[in-house]
């Protein structure tokens, strides 16, 4: 294996993404054979050297793993919860090797989930640069105008900040309407906030899109491996080819 950037090492390896990895090596939480690295850009190979971080070596997985789950409603997407509330690992006793969920659902929204064991996989996803489209249907406590909709998506204001640009169109028409709404970012409970800003509350919420990637026929609580093609789409998509550093 050829040599590579320690940041890149570790992300591949799940530590962190590319841009926490740096911040590991800056507060000098790396070593390589017993020397602590603070300088970014160094290269190593982890088939070679001995990596740590924070006194722990590690290693690369046995086997890249990708998987998608249907996170039902009242779970964390967490491996543990304080509050002792049911997580995403709960549901995953019985995997073979470790992984850990790309991105989040909160904890009263259901729906696509990803997990993997691929730093790098995880970090160009959640990344802001690759505009991963995500989609979702919506149950609210009342009907967007016409107006409210074209604001909805052409962004509303958050926390000081603008929303991006967002996909929103009506699946049916009543006193509490479905929406398909498709965002490209990923802001905490951002759906439920964008709605709030008109007054309305969000009953239900189902993410059940990621890029070209389906929920289907995937019930509450089951998860299934991503194909070879999948997998292979989702690469390319990613441009994972291309070295090219991803933004958290």
């Amino acid at each position: 294996m050829a040599e590579e950037r320690l940041q890149k090492i570790l992300a591949q390896a799940g530590i962190a993404s590319r841009r926490k990895s740096e911040e590991y090596i800056l507060e000098g939480r790396v070593k390589v054979n017993g020397t602590i690295v603070t300088t970014l850009g160094t290269k190593a190979d982890l088939n070679v050297d001995h990596i740590k971080v924070d006194g722990k070596l590690i290693h690369k997985p046995e086997r890249m793993l990708y998987l998608a789950m249907n996170k039902p409603h009242e779970v964390m997407t967490t491996m543990s919860d304080p509050q002792r509330r049911k997580t995403v690992a709960d549901l995953l006793r019985g995997a073979k090797e470790r992984v850990y969920p790309v991105g989040r659902l909160d904890y009263h929204s259901e729906g696509l989930l990803l997990f993997t064991n691929d730093g790098e996989f995880a970090n160009r996803v959640m990344s802001k640069r690759n505009n991963i489209v995500k989609t979702y249907v919506v149950k609210a406590t009342g009907a967007l105008d016409e107006k409210q909709m074209e604001t909805f998506r052409n962004g509303v204001p958050l926390h000081g900040k603008k929303t991006k640009p967002a996909g929103l169109k009506v699946l049916n028409r009543a006193e509490n309407p479905w929406y398909e709404v498709q965002l490209t970012e990923g802001r905490q409970n951002q759906i439920r906030m964008m709605f709030k800003h008109f007054g309305f509350l969000v009953e239900k919420l189902k993410r059940v899109k990621i890029g070209f990637l389906e929920l289907a026929t995937l019930k509450p609580g089951q998860m299934r491996h991503l194909t070879p093609q999948e997998v292979s789409k989702f690469k390319k998509l990613l441009k994972m080819d291309e070295d090219v550093e991803a933004d958290d």
